[in-house]
């Protein structure tokens, strides 16, 4: 069995209501049955989790290499700025995809830089809500 851990980062709690012109007007818990449903229909067994904190997102990640095959993963804010999370992902010996709701490319100038990119299998961004689902059908087929 295939057991992914779905990661959302700082301020994605506040999904359908945090600038809906970049973020659209899906909630988190939309995003999380939409992601639920792709992976019963891969066979994946999915457990998902969100914090606002850099120290509990980095411990899911150390956590998630003594049962997880892969991580999705959407660090928000923190993909410009966590040496730490980067650090992480490099640390564990499973394959981490980068998700963005928005093309962080076309963002402010701050914003298009990831420091955690480099540690990880592969990005997808710019796709809405479907950037996770993207990123579930890419890191399954990657594992299997």
């Amino acid at each position: 069995m295939t057991n992914i851990l779905v990661l959302h980062g700082p301020n994605l709690n506040l999904l359908g209501t945090r600038e809906p012109e970049i973020y659209g007007t899906e909630t988190l818990d939309d995003i999380d049955t939409q992601i639920r449903e792709l992976a019963q229909k891969l066979k994946v067994t999915i457990e998902i989790k969100q914090s606002n904190s850099e120290e509990t997102l980095i411990e899911e990640i150390h956590n998630a290499r003594n049962w997880a095959n892969g991580i999705l993963f959407n660090p928000g804010a923190f993909t410009h700025t966590s040496i730490a999370l980067m650090d992480a992902i490099a640390s564990i010996e499973i394959p981490v995809v980068e998700i963005h709701i928005s093309n962080i490319h076309n963002r402010e100038t701050f914003r298009r830089e990831s420091v955690i990119a480099p540690a990880c299998l592969g990005s997808v961004s710019g796709f809405g809500p479907t950037s996770y689902l993207i990123g579930l059908r890419g890191i399954t087929a990657h594992i299997q």
